[in-house]
This record gives C-alpha cells, structure tokens and sequence, in this order.
C-alpha cells in the first residue's frame, strides 16, 4: 500500500525539533507542503534547519512563526498559508511544553503557561483549521476527507504523573476536545485524531535517556525495550492524515512500546 499526501498542505505546530521536526519529515517525504511552526525567534534558526534537510531531499514547505497560546498569532498562520498555498489540508497540533513542579509549589504562571500552549494552543489552531476546510469543502483531487486534524497528546492522557499535574491536565483535556471534534465534525468529513506518544529520544525528556543508568530504568517501563523516535510518531501522523485510514475518527493511538500495559505489573507489581 503506498501512502501518499501529494498535492496537501500541512501545517505542523512546533516542528523546529523533536516530534514535530519528525512529522514535519515524514509528511514532506509523502508529498505534502510543510509548515514548519517554530515560536520565537531564538527558534528560527532550528526550523531553517529542518527546512532545509526536507528541501534539500526533494520536498516543499515555509517557515511561520507562532505562539500557538496567541489568538492574534494563530489567525494570521493561518492566513499567511492560505495566502501562499490556497489552502490547508493537515493540522498537526504538536507544540507543547513542560513546566514541572510539585503540587503544591507549582505557581500560576507554570499552570498557564502549560495549558496555554499545550491545550488553549490546539483549541486555537483546531478552530482556524475547521473554518478553512469548511470553506474549501472535499476536493477529492487531494483527499476524500474534508480535513484531517492530528493533536499530539501523550500517554499521560491515562497515566497521573505526579510532579506534572499541568502537563497531565493538558493532555487529559485533549482526548476529549478530540473526541468532541470528532463528533460534531463527522458529518463534515473532517476527520480528527490523537497521537499519544509514550518515550520518545528528544530534549524535552533527556533527563530520561542521556544516561546508561537513565535509559536502564526507563527500560523498565516499556516492554518493547527500546526508546521511541521521532520517525516513529511521523510515520503514524502520515497514515493519520492519509486516505489509507478514513475510517479512522475520534481514536486516542498509543505509540509507546508498550508503556499502558504498565510493565511494573508483570511479575505481579
């Protein structure tokens, strides 16, 4: 079966590194135009070098500068795609960040910050993608789906992990501003799906693998006993966004080796 995204345009949020650098490759390599998302300045130079690896092996795309957390910002993204490409066929909700901190010492600005971005950031650029697809209506010359929507969650939107209640509470609300889309865009053809990822080798966790005796414990918590990479979240975020999986709405998809079947259980916890 050959997957294929020609002729789409995709924007994929926070895609100057880590995951989304990896989506944005994956889908580049299946034909799409990417819109590498980075947040600030200090970012640039890292999503010209993504851009820059996918034009130099073939593929197309720009770069949009976005706080996802800012209304202002995320209209005009938009806008700007619209405006160099017509239109846009592929959200990738990816931009996210982690403020950790115990409970009970956790301030109002890492609460904010967190759910800022990672959650009011996807309500912002969901609601911009819907009413771009719903303009446009199916063009089956691109895809038999009006629009497909892919928010980036985590296994943690079902795993409590203390010390980052923020982060938890953001994912936990996107399975269900997932599912709610689903339901009341069905009969638009627009289809909308998460991605959960469990431990993928990036810097937002490195704390978690930098190290032998790191990545030996986490081992302990995956029973596929290896560490996730950003090419495996592409290749699922390019099945996502194809026609091959249509039928696929609504649906939490967990790319963790393993992690929710909680490996501390199998020799009876």
């Amino acid at each position: 079966m050959e997957i294929s995204l020609k002729n789409q345009v995709a924007i994929i949020t926070g895609s100057s590194s880590g995951i989304g650098a990896g989506i944005a490759k994956s889908m580049a390599e299946s034909g799409a135009t990417v819109i590498i998302n980075y947040p600030f300045d200090g970012a640039l130079s890292q999503a010209q070098e993504v851009l820059k690896e996918i034009t130099d092996a073939g593929g197309k795309g720009m770069l949009c500068m976005c706080d996802v957390s800012k209304e202002d910002q995320v209209i005009k993204m938009f806008e700007d795609v619209v405006a160099a490409y017509g239109t846009v066929d592929i959200l990738v909700n990816n931009a996210g960040v982690q403020k950790d901190s115990k409970f009970e010492e956790m301030t109002l600005d890492q609460w904010n910050m967190v759910i800022g971005i990672n959650l009011t950031g996807q309500f912002l650029c969901a609601r911009e993608a819907v009413k771009v697809f719903k303009k446009r209506g199916i063009d089956t010359s691109r895809s038999v789906a009006c629009g497909k929507i892919i928010h980036i969650s985590s296994v943690h939107e079902i795993i409590p992990w203390a010390g980052h209640a923020n982060y938890a509470s953001s994912k936990g609300a996107i399975r269900m501003m997932m599912q709610t889309l689903a339901q009341e865009f069905g009969a638009d053809k627009i289809r909308v799906n998460s991605i959960c990822p469990g431990a993928i080798q990036t810097n937002i966790n490195k704390d978690a693998w930098q190290t032998p005796e790191a990545l030996s414990s986490l081992m302990s918590l995956i029973p596929y006993n290896r560490i996730g990479q950003p090419k495996d979240i592409g290749n699922l975020a390019v099945f996502l966004a194809s026609d091959a999986s249509d039928y696929i709405t609504g649906a939490s998809i967990f790319i963790d080796g393993g992690m929710t079947t909680f490996e501390s259980f199998s020799e009876n916890g």
